[in-house]
């Protein structure tokens, strides 16, 4: 797909790092900063996939639905698919507006949509045996067993935050929605799609099931510039470069990289698991998959990235 990209927005392009909880429209606030950016690109003639995190949303959600459950038993708690969906559907709207208001200010007439989107996992996943993945609010010792006990939640202790439920993080296989975001795309209709890494289904036989997990949103983000055949896969991070030795007096930013050598600095240990190894696996595996093309930067200098001013180019 020609002049084609996958932009995946990380959570610092959605919510200000310094709330604890963001209303709407704290965020719709921080999101049009990053809207003019893509508005700008779809003016220059570029088709646009954004995908985006939702990890703060999810956690809120299911903490409103817990403490409407604690008040009032009768009250169901929201599944873990259902709240992806939830989110998918308000944050996809927020970034659809904020884009179509920006693209109104230059009098661009480009369309934009939004998809709300199913990833297909495997049930046979390691990460369903040993869920890693933390979700939600934190809890007490007593209280954590008693949901245990109640619910069914996997809990764990994170480190200095109390206890918290744990959820697998399965790699994504399929987008289902993939032949719908390809032609809606190649009618010239931007599309925001695969929020928070999709909401995890499994396949029954002919039927998909929605399954408690959580989806790496950059390992989703690769998948879908793949199926694209996107022209570049850009990963919006908290940082304008990746950096070796990142905190230490050593630190330099990286430039350029091509994917042998991030592969060995990965193996190396340079990018955490935490941080930036997501990223860089996710950069990976689209170069290894055909891609040709990847920038890592921060939200501020997505244009001056693309252009080659700044951040982090990954190539074959």
């Amino acid at each position: 797909m020609e002049r084609s990209a996958v932009i995946a927005l990380g959570g610092n392009a959605l919510v200000n790092k310094n709330a604890r909880f963001a209303s709407f429209e704290d965020q719709r606030e921080v999101v049009e900063t990053t809207a003019r950016q893509i508005a700008q690109l779809m003016y220059q003639g570029w088709r646009v996939a954004i995908t985006h995190g939702n990890g703060p949303q999810v956690g809120d959600l299911l903490l409103i639905s817990h403490m409407a459950h604690e008040a009032q038993r009768e009250i169901p708690q929201i599944p873990l698919d259902a709240a992806n969906a939830s989110t998918q559907g308000s944050l996809g709207y927020l970034i659809v507006q904020a884009v179509r208001n920006a693209l109104a200010t230059n009098d661009t007439k480009s369309e934009i949509a939004a998809v709300v989107t199913q990833v297909v996992v495997d049930r046979a996943d390691p990460a369903f045996r040993n869920p890693t993945k933390f979700v939600g609010p934190s809890y007490g010792i007593e209280e954590a067993n008693e949901l245990s006990i109640r619910l069914g939640w996997r809990m764990k202790e994170d480190r200095g935050r109390g206890w918290r439920r744990v959820v697998a993080s399965p790699k994504p296989r399929e987008i289902v929605e993939l032949p719908v975001i390809r032609e809606l795309m190649e009618r010239g209709v931007s599309v925001v799609t695969v929020g928070g890494g999709g909401i995890p289904v499994v396949k029954e036989g002919d039927k998909l099931k929605g399954v408690a997990a959580v989806i790496d949103k950059d390992h989703a983000s690769s998948l879908l510039a793949t199926g694209l055949e996107a022209e570049l896969l850009a990963i919006i991070a908290p940082v304008e470069h990746v950096c070796m030795d990142f905190g230490k007096p050593t630190q330099r930013p990286l430039d350029r990289l091509s994917a042998g050598e991030a592969k060995r600095l990965l193996a190396a240990g340079q990018f955490p698991q935490g941080s930036m190894g997501p990223k860089i696996e996710a950069a990976i595996s689209f170069l290894e998959a055909g891609g040709s093309n990847v920038l890592i930067t921060d939200p501020p200098n997505l244009i001056r990235g693309i252009v080659g001013e700044t951040g982090t180019r990954i190539k074959p």
